[in-house]
């Protein structure tokens, strides 16, 4: 089964050669066959472009191919650039900065593979795990999000090193966003489709160079994008919170009317109302989305 390796690069000028050295250096020692390297430059600045062609010139095999973004178009669309430019069975996708411990990466092949999974994640719970406590800080609160809505326990949502069938990022691929959502909502989408997913602990180093993640606007972004892949795949599932307050609250105000005022007040009867409606929505949401599969 072929696949390819799929390196985002933006500005990682001193950082691109080393991963790419060592991806190749990783291949060669697995002797797995059929595994070519994609590197995708999204319109880097700093000279990156220049480092790619040049590896790409020096490389032995052939078995690196370079695509250049003329501009800057995000994370999430070099890895559809990739995923596109591919022909292989199977799409392994890495980080260009020196995090993830791609050695790593013959092992998620053969797990995929051996097992005919459709996805497997490296999830960053390994135990050599170099994180910033400042983005670890929204995930307690949207990883635990993630699992209730999926309905399973996901360890790490947005790992960007994993491998999945490339039929089925095919599947989705127009629901997948261009920045740095891309990871987490193909997580979603394919966990509440009930594809064989696993998750692997890896470990996860410093970063080489400056992050180009903007912690709170990309977990605004986040947000934003689970409740939307969240409609779309699970609306009864994402409401029945909200319906679930509404309908406490209703409960609630209503016995306190009732043995307290002895009449039914306005406030009441809103909250019943309100506890419906949701309730009608996501239900007729939830039909829609069956009936739509």
């Amino acid at each position: 089964m072929k696949t390819s390796i799929i390196i985002p690069c933006y500005n990682e000028k001193n950082a691109i050669r080393e991963t790419i050295e060592c991806i190749d250096s990783v291949i060669r020692e697995s002797k797995l066959n059929d595994i070519e390297i994609i590197a995708v430059n999204d319109g880097s600045t700093d000279g990156s472009e220049h480092v790619l062609n040049a590896l790409a010139s020096e490389s032995e095999n052939g078995n690196l191919l370079v695509v250049h973004h003329k501009r800057n178009q995000g994370y999430g669309a070099a890895l559809k650039t990739g995923i596109r430019r591919s022909q292989s069975d199977y799409i392994c996708i890495t980080d260009a900065d020196g995090t993830y411990p791609n050695e790593r990466i013959p092992d998620l092949i053969v797990q995929i593979t051996s097992k005919d999974l459709d996805m497997v994640v490296g999830a960053r719970i390994g135990p050599n795990v170099d994180y910033s406590k400042i983005r670890s800080i929204p995930k307690m609160i949207l990883v635990p999000w993630v699992s209730f809505l999926c309905g399973t326990d996901v360890p790490d949502m947005n790992s960007g090193l994993r491998i999945f069938r490339r039929d089925r990022s095919l599947d989705f691929l127009k629901l997948l966003p261009d920045g740095f959502s891309f990871t987490t909502t193909i997580t979603i989408c394919l966990l509440r489709n009930r594809y064989a997913v696993e998750f692997t602990p890896i470990s996860y180093a410093k970063r080489i160079g400056k992050s180009h993640i903007k912690p709170i606007r990309d977990t605004l972004r986040f947000t934003q994008l689970i409740l939307r892949t969240g409609m779309y795949f699970a609306p009864l599932r994402l409401l029945s919170p909200l319906i679930v307050s509404l309908a406490a609250l209703f409960t609630a105000s209503g016995l306190y009317d009732l043995t307290v005022l002895n009449n039914l007040t306005d406030k009441t009867v809103l909250l019943g109302f309100a506890s419906l409606n949701v309730f009608m929505f996501a239900l007729l949401a939830d039909m829609i989305d069956k009936r739509s599969r």
